[in-house]
């Protein structure tokens, strides 16, 4: 299996192992990883069977104002930018599990904020053979889980876990 991990994160697979398709044919991220994950199923010529996005990144009904905000928090306050995100990411349920961060670049934050779906990328995997599967919690406070969901329930098999923020956590983990 291959894991592309969110932004700022790596090994927060752990997170989704109820979940997880541990086949060496399947390919998963989380959130900005999800994107990631998707480009690589997309331009792979390897077999894969399963594409599992966890919280995908999600942003394209979102304002433009909204998007530069998010820039110049970033771009003042990096590492406040940072603990906030991991906090909203956790919300409305309290932070748990060790997380490991790397170094982030604006450049990433950019991407993972413009960065639009489209329903052909899905189309192509699919005809691949590729099966995806998209995962979202209802509490969650990164993304507008409804409205992700919406887009990509005709393109994939979508989970909804109501109770479960944006790592998929609930009030009863």
């Amino acid at each position: 299996m291959r894991f592309y991990s969110g932004f700022s994160l790596k090994e927060e697979s752990v997170f989704f192992a109820d979940h997880l398709c541990r086949s060496k044919y399947s390919v998963a991220g989380f959130s900005y990883g999800a994107i990631k994950a998707a480009a690589f199923a997309d331009e792979s010529s390897e077999r894969i069977d399963t594409l599992q996005l966890f919280s995908p990144a999600f942003f394209q009904n979102k304002p433009e104002k909204f998007k530069r905000l998010q820039m110049m928090a970033y771009k003042k306050d990096k590492h406040a930018y940072l603990d906030q995100f991991i906090r909203h990411c956790f919300a409305p349920y309290d932070v748990s599990g060790e997380l490991h961060h790397i170094d982030t670049k604006s450049s990433e934050l950019d991407e993972l904020l413009n960065y639009t779906w489209e329903p052909e990328l899905l189309g192509r995997i699919a005809d691949k053979g590729t099966h995806i599967k998209v995962y979202f919690g209802g509490d969650d406070k990164i993304i507008d889980a409804q409205s992700a969901r919406e887009f990509f329930k005709p393109y994939a098999t979508v989970y909804f876990i109501k109770k479960a923020n944006h790592f998929l956590r609930g009030s009863n983990e």
